[in-house]
C-alpha cells in the first residue's frame, strides 16, 4: 500500500548503491522529471531530499530503483551501547581493500623491478591478480553492469572498463601472445613505448588501479563517517532514563515516555532529560555539549533548562515544557542534518560537470585509441594510453569537493553551538559588508542590572544596598530584581522587609529593622516631601540623560542614595564587535529604545552608526534601505520583532537564547547566545567556503592537467589510478582540516565593563 505525501512536507530517502557524484546526478535528474517533484541528492550523505506535494513515497522509491539503486525512508538511529555496538558498515569494503593490497603489492613490485623477474614470474602475477580483479574489484564491475542495464554510466564504469581491459589484454598476451614465454621480462616506465602488444602485460595496472581506488573509497567512507560524527553525537546526547515525580513517589521511566507537564528529578551529575523550567532547587548546569561554552550556568527556580545538559551542582526538580521532536536538542539535530543534506551552488556546478563527464571520458578514451592507431602506433601503446585516460579521468575528487567540506564544517559548527540551516547560508557570508545588531538581548543581555550606587554624604553604600535590597527582594519588577540581585551578591544575609507594599508606577516601600524604607523613582520621594540633595539630583539626571533608570532610596524621611539601573551590556560585546570590524563588517546598532539609550550603549561597545526609536515592523524596512544602498547585510537578533528583519537580511543570525520565531527566520542560529558566536559563525562559514573553493580548484586542476598527459601516453595506467585516488584523499583530507577550527578566545573584558 502506498504512503501518501500530504502538502509540501519534504521527504528524505536513504539511497543505496551510489558510488560517485555522477550516480547522485542521475538519480536527481530522474526524480526531478517527476511531476511536482524537486529533489536534491547528496552523494556524501547518501540521501535524497525531496519536496513532493502529490506523489507517494512508493512512487519515489520505484523511480530510484528503476535506475538500479535502492531507496527507503531512513531508519531512526539505533541506541549504541557496549552490549549492542554499532554495526561495522565498512567491513566488506575493508576486506576487499586488504585483499587487493596484499595481492597487488607483489604484482606491482615484480613489474617495477626487472631484476626480480624470475622465470614464469608473469604467471605468478596472473594468479595473484585474478582475486584482485574479480573479488576485490567486484563492486566496480557490478555497478558498471547495473548502470549499463539502465542506460547509464558512472565512475565505476570507467574503473571497470579500465581494469577489465588491462586484465583481459594481459591474459590474451600470456595465453596467445609471447608474454607467457619462459624468461620474459619487461621494464617499468611512466611513458608508453612502441612495442609489440603480444609481449606486454598490464597486470600491475589492473591490480594496482583496483587497490588504489579501493583505498581512496575506504578513506572517503571513513572520512564521511567521521564528518557526520557531530550529528551522531548530538543524537545520542540525551538521557536514556529519567526519575519522574508522580503522586509524591519517584518512578524511573524511559525518557521518551515523558509528556509536557511531567515533573522530574535531576540529581547532581545527571543529564537533564528534556527541556523544562526549574520548579525547585538551585544548581549550576554544564551546557558545553550544546553551546560550546565551557562556563557552567547558574539556574534556580523559574529558569529554563535544556535537555541533554549536565546538572553539575545541586538537586533540581524540573517541569517538562518540550519533549521529543520539539526539544532544542532534536531541533539542533534536524537543522544540522538539513544543512548537511543541502547543496551549495558550487556543488550543483560540480554535479552538472560529473553528470556529463563519464560519457565524455569514454568518448575521449576511444578518440585517444583511434588517434594513436591512426598515427601508426602499435596497438599496445594506443591501448595503454586509452586505459590511462579512462582511469585518470574519474572525477571522484570533484564529486567530494563540496559535500565533504559541508559535512565537516556544519558538524564542527554544531559542536561550537553554531547551527547552519543550509549551504546557501555559508555562501551568503562571503559578500557581507554590514552587520545590523539588535540591541536588547544581543548587544545587551536583555536583563536589568545595577550599574552604579551614588550615596549622599555620610552614607554607607553597603547599608544602602542592604536596606534597598531587602525591600526590592519582595518585588517581581525587573528593576527591583536587578537591585535585589546586586544587593544579595554584595551583602550576606539580606533582612526581611515587613509591611511590604508595591506602589505601581513609583516603586515600593517596606519596614526593615524598624525603618520605613522607600525605593523607587525620584518622584516617589518628591510625593512624600523628601528632597534629593544636589549631588543625588545630579546623579539621577545623568542616569536619565543616558536612558538609564534612576532609583532613589530613602528612610527616616531622608534621601540616602540614587541607584543607576540599566539593561546590562554583555561583557563580550565590545571585543566581539571589534572582531567583526576586523572581518571587514560595518556594525550598525538597531533598537526601539530612545536615542540616548542607544548612543550610550553604542559608545560603550564601539559602534558609530546608530538607528533608534524603530518600531518592530520598521526593522525589516531598515534592512531593505541598507540593501538598496548597495550593502550586503547580516542581521543579528533574538526577538519576535526581529524575525522579519532576519528573513529580509542577506544573512540572518538568531541568538539561540531568543524566540522560536527569530530562530526559524534566520540562516544561522547561535546557541551560545553572545556575539562571539556571531564572529565564529562568519569565520567558520568563510573557512568552509575557502575549503570548498580550494577543493574544487585542485579537483578541476587535476583532471585538466592529467587528461592531456594520459592521452599523450605519458602516464602508465597504474600511476594514473594512484594519482586519481590521491586526489580524492587530498580533497577529503583538506576538508577534515575544518575539524581543527578553533572558536574565538574571549579577550579580557574591557575597562569599565559592568560587573
Amino acid at each position: 500500500m502506498s504512503t501518501s505525501v500530504h502538502g509540501a512536507d519534504p521527504i528524505e530517502l536513504a539511497i543505496g548503491g551510489m558510488t560517485c557524484a555522477s550516480c547522485a546526478a542521475r538519480i536527481e535528474r530522474t526524480l526531478n522529471r517527476l511531476d511536482g517533484v524537486e529533489a536534491a541528492v547528496n552523494y556524501a550523505t547518501g540521501k535524497a531530499h525531496i519536496t513532493s506535494p502529490a506523489l507517494a513515497v512508493d512512487e519515489l522509491v520505484a523511480a530510484v530503483e528503476s535506475l538500479g539503486f535502492t531507496a527507503a525512508l531512513p531508519k531512526p538511529p539505533e541506541p549504541v551501547s557496549d552490549d549492542h555496538p554499532a554495526p561495522d558498515e565498512l567491513r566488506p569494503l575493508r576486506l576487499r581493500l586488504i585483499t587487493a593490497l596484499v595481492l597487488a603489492t607483489p604484482v606491482i613490485v615484480l613489474a617495477m623491478v626487472p631484476a626480480w623477474q624470475f622465470t614464469y614470474w608473469q604467471w605468478l602475477s596472473l594468479a595473484l591478480t585474478v582475486p584482485v580483479v574479480t573479488y576485490a574489484a567486484w563492486p566496480f564491475h557490478r555497478a558498471a553492469v547495473v548502470n549499463a542495464r539502465h542506460g547509464g554510466a558512472s565512475m565505476d564504469t570507467l574503473v571497470s572498463m579500465g581494469t577489465g581491459a588491462a586484465f583481459l589484454w594481459s591474459l590474451w598476451a600470456l595465453v596467445f601472445g609471447t608474454a607467457g614465454s619462459p624468461g620474459m621480462t619487461h621494464g617499468f616506465s611512466l611513458t608508453v613505448s612502441h612495442t609489440d602488444g603480444s609481449g606486454n602485460i598490464y597486470l600491475e595496472a589492473a591490480a594496482g588501479v583496483t587497490a588504489f581506488i579501493l583505498a581512496g573509497r575506504y578513506v572517503e567512507a571513513l572520512s564521511k563517517r567521521r564528518a557526520g560524527a557531530a550529528l551522531q553525537a548530538l543524537l545520542h546526547l540525551g538521557a536514556k532514563d529519567v526519575t519522574v515525580l508522580r503522586d509524591g513517589r519517584e518512578e524511573l521511566i524511559a525518557t521518551d515516555r515523558l509528556v509536557v507537564g511531567d515533573r522530574f528529578l535531576v540529581r547532581p551529575g545527571e543529564k537533564i532529560a528534556t527541556d523544562g523550567v526549574v520548579v525547585e532547587g538551585a544548581s549550576t548546569v554544564d551546557a558545553s555539549m550544546l553551546t560550546g561554552e565551557s562556563v557552567p550556568v547558574e539556574v534556580t527556580t523559574g529558569d529554563h533548562v535544556t535537555g541533554a545538559t549536565l546538572n553539575a551542582g545541586g538537586r533540581l526538580v524540573v517541569e517538562a515544557t518540550r519533549v521529543g521532536a520539539d526539544t532544542r536538542l532534536a531541533q539542533i539535530a534536524a537543522l544540522v542534518e538539513a544543512a548537511q543534506s543541502g547543496k551549495a551552488a558550487a556543488q550543483r556546478l560540480a554535479d552538472r560537470v560529473s553528470a556529463v563527464f563519464v560519457p565524455v571520458v569514454i568518448a575521449l578514451a576511444l578518440g585517444t585509441l583511434v588517434f594513436w592507431l591512426a598515427g601508426g602506433a602499435e596497438l599496445t601503446a594506443a591501448f595503454t594510453a586509452a586505459v590511462a585516460v579512462l582511469i585518470i579521468a574519474c572525477p571522484c575528487a570533484l564529486g567530494l569537493a563540496t559535500p565533504t567540506a559541508l559535512l565537516v564544517g556544519t558538524g564542527r559548527g554544531a559542536q561550537l553551538g553554531i547551527l547552519v540551516k543550509g549551504p546557501e547560508a555559508l555562501e551568503s557570508t562571503d559578500g557581507i559588508d554590514t552587520v545590523v545588531l539588535d540591541k536588547t538581548g544581543t548587544v545587551t543581555t536583555g536583563a536589568m542590572a545595577l550599574r552604579s550606587v551614588r550615596t549622599a554624604e555620610g552614607q554607607d553604600e553597603t547599608e544602602v544596598l542592604r536596606l534597598a535590597g531587602a525591600v526590592e527582594h519582595a518585588s517581581e519588577h525587573p528593576v527591583a530584581r536587578a537591585v535585589s540581585s546586586a544587593a544579595a551578591a554584595r551583602v550576606s544575609g539580606l533582612p526581611t522587609a515587613d509591611a511590604f507594599k508595591a506602589l505601581p508606577g513609583l516603586g515600593a516601600q517596606g519596614v526593615v529593622d524598624g525603618r520605613l524604607v522607600l525605593v523607587g523613582r525620584p518622584s516617589l520621594l518628591a510625593e512624600r516631601g523628601i528632597a534629593l540633595p544636589a549631588e543625588l539630583a545630579r546623579a539621577a539626571q545623568d542616569a536619565e540623560t543616558t536612558g538609564h533608570t534612576a532609583v532613589a532610596v530613602a528612610w527616616d524621611g531622608t534621601a540616602r542614595a540614587v541607584l543607576e539601573v540599566a539593561d546590562e551590556v554583555r561583557r563580550t560585546s565590545r571585543d566581539a564587535i571589534a572582531r567583526l570590524r576586523a572581518l571587514g563588517l560595518r556594525p550598525v546598532l538597531l533598537t526601539g529604545d530612545n536615542r540616548a539609550v542607544a548612543e550610550s550603549v553604542a559608545a560603550e561597545v564601539g559602534i558609530d552608526e546608530v538607528v533608534a526609536d524603530v518600531l518592530p515592523e520598521d526593522k525589516a524596512e531598515l534592512v531593505k534601505r541598507l540593501q538598496y544602498e548597495g550593502r550586503s547585510v547580516a542581521m543579528v537578533g533574538d526577538g519576535v520583532n526581529d524575525a522579519a528583519a532576519l528573513a529580509q537580511a542577506d544573512l540572518g543570525l538568531a541568538m539561540g537564547s531568543g524566540t522560536d520565531a527569530a530562530i526559524q527566520a534566520s540562516d544561522l542560529t547561535l546557541v551560545r547566545g553572545d556575539l562571539y558566536a556571531a564572529v565564529d559563525a562568519i569565520r567558520l562559514a568563510r573557512k568552509t567556503l575557502s575549503t570548498i573553493r580550494s577543493n574544487l580548484f585542485w579537483a578541476f586542476a587535476y583532471n585538466v592537467a592529467a587528461l592531456p598527459l594520459a592521452a599523450a601516453g605519458l602516464l602508465n595506467p597504474m600511476i594514473a589510478g594512484a594519482a586519481m585516488a590521491c586526489s580524492s584523499v587530498f580533497v577529503v583530507g583538506n576538508s577534515l582540516r575544518l575539524r581543527g577550527f578553533r572558536p574565538t578566545v574571549p579577550a579580557v573584558p574591557h575597562e569599565g565593563a559592568p560587573a
